[in-house]
């Protein structure tokens, strides 16, 4: 009897102990179902580490710690990362760049927690650092032939190839004239007065994709700010709670619905929104001080043991109906617009919101813009479309202009206690129907690149929605968004990022206006541009 290959097994996880915990039971359910996959293929799983019992779960948690662990691993064994959960890449980077053997990323397709999320981003990190991978997922391990199909293919040949015939390099033989100009015209203003995104700490939760190299933005026209997380807290200080009961004052005049408890280590209280109004203020002021054109703040790191969650503050700087804040001249800050905030300071986000704020002021199309998470996806089981429809879903950063009823029909509920212990609102809501872009930028090779779509958001009935939201974080905004001409399984396999960006536009020709101008504008400031599925109608972009 042949001698079964021996295929080693990391799993890497949060930095953040109770995620860790709370998420190690669907890690371990998702590890067993794929072990006896590779054992019914000829192979055999071998943790290269061990559930810890004092810790209570099995997860990697830090550099060193996967520094260490890669020490003892053959380099040139193969390799799987196994992924149920959000995990912070950088745990594993150096293991990864060292490692010689064939390496496969693999994601259960479930949205219980951000395991895809999770496995998109490391894809984006090892594409950045030029490590060669292979990735798969699925629904079902022990039911899915395809999966398995491709897994004896990898335990064989150590490589997995997935058909990407929807993306098409962009040459803008076909642009508008009108979306030409503009892009023309934005290139040249970026040229001449350049831009500044305003960087509150780099690296959030370990993204390595989502950190331009200098270097690489240079040839855009835009530099970065780097700007301090302790400074963005002390300004917080300056902030007086008249201020901040203004702001507070003006979102519930809005008629946004806060959900308050009287328990803040659970519960979202008034507290914690006064601090995120400060917040809000304080980001306004110093972004403004030193004339960044996009801010994000990194928060997960540092501030999230000190202050309340950021998202209540980003999706506000993502309107361009949010309260007015003041400068030293006694200015409001960016009257009447969007101030373009990048979540979890994902700079391939800012500098495409930058981007998309500017073409669709030219184009007279809706500047608000969010990333969201590429979360999860699934079939409509309402019956209400016979579409895949995905689960764009972030951590509660969206605009009140994307959802169903604005202001009103937006609520705040406390952040997951899990990720964040000191609480804040979301701003939750259900995004409304229309024609949105979609788009991201990534970094392979060396280059800045940018791949394209179009998509529509759909309804669907309240119950399928709470179904979806269920699956995830019912806290957090979520979108139904159909993707034209990108199935599910060719946007996983082109995908290099657990983020994407989302615009809408007043119909379905505006929407291709701004992507064609977009993707001119991004080709003029340097970027390799991609273009992938269709437009409303089916024909090839």
């Amino acid at each position: 009897m042949p001698k079964k290959k021996t295929v080693y097994l990391v799993a890497n996880g949060d930095l953040r102990l109770s995620a860790n915990q709370n998420c190690w039971e669907e890690q371990d359910k998702m590890e067993k179902e794929l072990a006896a996959v590779v054992e019914s293929l000829g192979g055999k799983i071998k943790r290269a580490h061990e559930y810890n019992p004092e810790e209570k779960h099995g997860f990697i948690q830090s550099q060193r710690q996967g520094m260490d662990i890669f020490a003892k691993i053959d380099r040139k064994a193969p390799l799987i990362v196994a992924e149920a959960v959000w995990q912070y890449s950088h745990h594993l980077l150096a293991g990864l760049i060292s490692h010689q053997g064939p390496i496969l990323t693999v994601a259960n397709w479930s949205g219980t927690w951000p395991g895809l999320v999770g496995m998109l981003n490391l894809n984006g990190s090892l594409t950045k650092a030029g490590v060669e991978y292979s990735t798969l997922w699925s629904e079902n391990f022990s039911e899915d032939k395809a999966f398995q199909k491709n897994l004896a293919g990898w335990l064989k040949t150590g490589v997995v190839k997935h058909p990407t015939a929807h993306v098409k390099k962009y040459t803008g033989r076909t642009t508008p004239a009108r979306a030409k100009k503009i892009a023309e015209k934005i290139a040249k203003d970026l040229d001449t007065n350049k831009a500044i995104m305003g960087v509150f700490d780099e690296y959030c939760m370990g993204m390595y994709n989502a950190m331009i190299p200098d270097e690489l933005l240079f040839q855009t026209g835009v530099y970065k700010e780097q700007l301090s997380q302790s400074a963005l807290f002390a300004e917080m200080q300056t902030v007086t709670n008249k201020e901040a009961e203004e702001v507070f004052a003006f979102i519930e005049g809005r008629g946004f619905t806060f959900h308050f408890g009287k328990n803040g280590k659970k519960d979202l209280t008034k507290k914690q929104v006064l601090e995120q109004c400060k917040m809000y203020i304080a980001a306004c002021r110093i972004g403004d001080r030193f004339g960044c054109d996009a801010i994000g703040i990194q928060y997960q790191q540092g501030l999230k043991d000190i202050c309340p969650a950021s998202d209540l503050v980003e999706g506000m700087l993502n309107s361009t109906d949010r309260p007015p804040v003041k400068n030293a001249k006694g200015e409001v800050i960016k009257a009447g617009e969007t101030y373009p905030h990048f979540n979890e300071v994902d700079e391939c986000c800012g500098l495409d919101a930058l981007m998309t704020k500017r073409v669709h002021t030219a184009l007279k199309q809706p500047t608000e813009t969010t990333l969201h998470d590429l979360r999860w996806g699934d079939w409509d089981q309402s019956g209400t479309t016979d579409e895949y429809v995905w689960v764009f879903l972030i951590s509660g950063s969206a605009p009140v202009e994307h959802h169903v009823g604005g202001w009103k029909g937006s609520h705040g509920y406390r952040q997951p206690d899990m990720y964040f212990p000191l609480g804040g609102s979301t701003l939750h809501g259900v995004a409304k129907p229309g024609e949105i872009v979609w788009s991201r930028i990534f970094i392979e090779e060396g280059k800045l690149k940018m791949d394209l779509g179009r998509a529509k958001v759909i309804e669907l009935p309240e119950a399928e929605t709470q179904r979806r939201l269920d699956e995830t974080t019912p806290q957090w905004p979520i979108m139904h968004a159909v993707t034209y001409g990108v199935s599910r399984d060719q946007m996983m396999a082109r995908h290099k990022a657990n983020h994407i960006n989302v615009a809408y536009a007043e119909s379905a020709k505006q929407a291709d206006n701004c992507l064609y101008a977009k993707a001119e504008l991004a080709k003029q400031m340097g970027m390799e541009v991609s273009l992938c599925g269709t437009d409303a109608k089916g024909t090839k972009l």
